[in-house]
């Protein structure tokens, strides 16, 4: 499948979501409209409009491929045991939600096509910007219309974006004694459809992420390595969408970058 000719109409359905459900509502959330969803983590009725938006859209493009949504598989868990179907859609219908809810930016969407657990093609789109990345297995990373290359920040030490947030607090406090000091570090976007885009266009060199849910990584990841960096597990493994309940993945702007901090992990 050359799921680069999807992108038009993918696109097509991303924006149609984010016109309709996602940009009317911001910054003028009223609070019933925000709920929480679990500790430091919040749902607002943008998300599960925008989710409804991209599912229909998104099942008409491919109607044979199953869909988990965020919000859908929050609903059913038993949704996660379909992310290793032979086709599925999945949805991140505002990633960075706790930022959107705030009335800041950055948020995005996030939809991503995966076939029997591998992600095959992932879109990455900044609704105020507006920008779309996107990258399809063995076809290369894009921004817009034009294909993409990683490149790093050139500085030294590396600068390194850590999110420490769902870590248990003796690996935090490793992290921070062992790791930190050999890079430059920055405050996390806490949107992962920015964080991803940051390790392609020069602006982070590495990030670790603790959780790796499958809204929130499978198009990123797909992105920084078909852009030419490496985005894997800290052992070296592929990351699947049907192992995301696996903590631990490593981001960076090239494979020195990314084999250096997973040697220093190791020795954690």
């Amino acid at each position: 499948m050359s799921t680069l000719s999807l992108t038009p109409a993918v696109l097509t359905v991303i924006e149609d979501a984010a016109l309709r459900a996602v940009l009317p509502r911001y910054q003028s959330l009223a609070a019933h409209q925000i709920d929480a969803k679990a500790a430091d983590d919040v749902v607002t009725i943008a998300d599960k409009e925008a989710e409804l938006i991209l599912a229909e859209g998104l099942a008409r493009i491919l109607p044979e491929a199953t869909i988990v949504g965020e919000e859908a598989a929050h609903a059913d868990p038993a949704l996660l045991d379909r992310l290793g179907d032979a086709l599925c859609w999945i949805i991140d219908p505002i990633d960075g939600t706790n930022n959107y809810a705030a009335g800041k930016m950055p948020f995005g969407i996030m939809v991503s096509l995966s076939q029997s657990g591998e992600t095959i093609a992932g879109w990455i789109y900044d609704p105020m910007s507006p920008r779309l990345c996107h990258a399809h297995l063995g076809q290369g990373a894009f921004v817009g219309d034009y294909r993409t290359t990683a490149r790093t920040t050139g500085q030294v030490p590396p600068i390194a974006a850590i999110s420490l947030v769902f870590m248990d607090q003796s690996r935090r406090e490793a992290m921070k004694a062992h790791i930190a000091p050999h890079y430059s570090l920055v405050d996390i976007p806490r949107c992962a459809a920015e964080q991803y885009p940051r390790l392609v266009l020069g602006t982070n060199d590495v990030s670790i992420f603790e959780r790796t849910l499958a809204w929130d990584h499978a198009a990123g990841v797909l992105f920084v390595n078909e852009a030419g960096g490496k985005a894997a597990r800290p052992d070296g493994r592929p990351y699947r969408v049907d192992e995301a309940h696996l903590p631990g993945l490593i981001g960076a702007a090239s494979e020195a970058l990314w084999d250096d901090l997973a040697g220093r992990l190791a020795q954690l």
